[in-house]
């Protein structure tokens, strides 16, 4: 009688599980996954995300999937269970109608707590969102008295005599790092409206503790890729003490939650303080808009849904940790973006005295105007006119688009069981984004995309229907701060903060550039002047 060796019994277990393995990793992704039928950035993108990960990782996603779409269309494959999306219809499926967003975003929980712009599903989002979503209308911004009354202080005490004193004879040869400045200026913005202008960064007239602020924030966005990529090898390197993000890195982390938390638990403690009989600061410029429109945000909801509400065991059990890490996202977002926008302005204003002529004879024409009196001041605008200004406009806009602050790829997740996404049907759970980097660059709607053209924006064409049906096609197409649902929170309050300081600075000074070394872009989520500078040299206009 015939007797089994262990080999024997071995041998159809190895080759069953060899048969799996060919299934699940090659036969299933190449041939019969509903993905298969999307065409591919590169030939190992349907069995390995080897190749968009190397991307990422070298910092040239953003140029990478440029190619990639222009060689291959509007949808395109870039790993087994990944693609990448490049019109906006898809963008208008995928963000409007509710994806939820991918793991990816959980590196933006601070404090071990999510915020709004972590959250993964949108019932959590929308319920943080509505908190404090009204006090980022364009309505409220236009219409806020602490909003005005901080701007006032921001721009009369701070940046306009900061400027003043750099034309001084003593201050030559007059050159000051506008892209380190202007960063600090949003943050001073976006600060002081969360915490109130006692509390706020102060980083215009702190330049020291600026630069080693935005030192740490390098550094904190240098070092993502990892824990966001390929979470589960970082998380098992780290239990056998290899850690693939330097210790330093966690270290600028800390210091910069502790920087926001110290402020957020003054803040708490200031309104509490005013709930118990304390002298109101609301309207005033020391009113926290932001933290006491969450604070009341997270009354309420508590009061409405108590233990039931999906918030229960983070926003409302971990209050203080919660509106830290929400306005930690603010601080962050609001400084970085709008910074580097204006440093672009500036750049491509400081190229051209005949632009900035035009654009100071509209800004003069604002009433009141913010040229400066005799005493150095300049008024504050009304906001709504401040708004409507056609060539300030342009120029902003036309900077958002072609240098894209947040560039990057968003990431979403398809819902089971599936979707449509233009003519393909894709299963649920695959990994899905739009990047503003590269739907910026339609050239059948934005000829020239890698050209700064400011007048994209103004009313163009032969006839005033044809001028209004491109300006119609041109803003369709724009998705500098996303869409939808999970738009960017802050985007009015951005637009307006910019419009502000282009306003008060070219109302009243030319600038000219100095040095401009590395001004070009990184490839990254949130790019930035690859020297982290730009020098310019402002004059006064008389």
């Amino acid at each position: 009688m015939a007797t089994l060796s262990i080999s024997d019994l071995y041998t159809p277990a190895l080759f069953l599980f060899a048969l799996v393995l060919f299934y699940q990793y090659v036969l299933y992704p190449v041939v019969l996954s509903p993905l298969s039928k999307i065409p591919s950035a590169h030939w190992s993108c349907s069995v390995s995300p080897a190749w968009i990960l190397w991307a990422r990782f070298k910092s040239r996603e953003n140029r990478t999937l440029q190619t990639a779409h222009g060689q291959h269309g509007p949808i395109v494959r870039i790993g087994p269970n990944e693609l990448s999306v490049n019109n906006v219809e898809a963008v208008k499926t995928i963000y409007q109608g509710g994806f939820d967003k991918h793991k990816w975003y959980s590196l933006f929980d601070n404090y071990g707590v999510p915020c709004m712009f972590s959250s993964a599903q949108s019932k959590h989002h929308s319920l943080r969102k509505r908190m404090v979503s009204h006090v980022y209308s364009k309505s409220y911004i236009n219409g806020s008295p602490a909003l005005r009354l901080q701007a006032c202080s921001i721009l009369n005490t701070q940046l306009l005599p900061l400027l003043a004193r750099s034309v001084a004879r003593a201050q030559q040869p007059h050159g000051i790092d506008v892209h380190s400045l202007f960063c600090g200026v949003a943050m001073d913005f976006i600060s002081a409206y969360c915490f109130g202008v006692r509390r706020c960064a102060r980083f215009v007239r702190d330049r020291a503790y600026r630069e080693h602020w935005l030192a740490l924030y390098t550094t904190r966005t240098g070092y993502g890729f990892f824990a966001q990529e390929l979470p589960r090898l970082s998380t098992a390197l780290r239990r056998v003490g290899v850690h693939l993000t330097p210790g330093w890195v966690t270290a600028a982390n800390r210091e910069l939650e502790a920087w926001c938390k110290e402020r957020s638990d003054a803040t708490m403690r200031v309104l509490e303080a005013e709930r118990t009989g304390g002298v109101s600061s609301v309207d005033t410029a020391d009113d926290p808009v932001v933290v006491r429109a969450l604070l009341a945000g997270i009354d309420k909801e508590e009061q409405t849904s108590g233990a039931a509400s999906p918030l229960y065991a983070t926003t409302i059990q971990q209050r203080a940790l919660s509106v830290a890490s929400e306005i930690l996202d603010h601080v962050l977002a609001g400084q970085e973006t709008t910074g580097v926008a204006l440093t672009y302005l500036s750049h491509q204003l400081s190229q051209s005295p005949a632009l900035q002529r035009d654009l100071r004879d509209e800004l003069l024409t604002l009433t009141p105007s913010m040229k400066l009196d005799a005493d150095g001041r300049a008024a504050h605008p009304d906001s709504k006119q401040l708004d409507s200004l056609p060539l300030l406009h342009a120029v902003v806009m036309e900077t958002v688009r072609r240098y894209s602050p947040a560039g990057g790829p968003a990431p979403r997740v398809t819902p089971s069981p599936s979707c449509r996404i233009g003519p393909y049907e894709v299963p649920g759970g695959v990994r899905v984004a739009a990047s503003v980097y590269n739907l910026h660059r339609n050239s059948a709607v934005f000829p020239d995309p890698e050209k700064w053209d400011h007048t994209r924006w103004l009313h163009a064409g032969s006839s005033v229907d044809d001028g209004d049906e491109k300006m119609t096609d041109v803003n369709r197409h724009f998705w500098g701060f996303s869409s939808g649902g999970r738009m960017c929170l802050g985007s009015n309050f951005a637009m307006h903060a910019m419009k502000l300081v282009i306003a008060a600075i070219y109302s009243n000074y030319t600038s000219y550039i100095v040095d401009d070394d590395g001004i070009e872009p990184t490839d990254a989520y949130t790019g930035h002047p690859k020297s982290n500078s730009l020098y310019l040299r402002f004059e006064r206009v008389v």
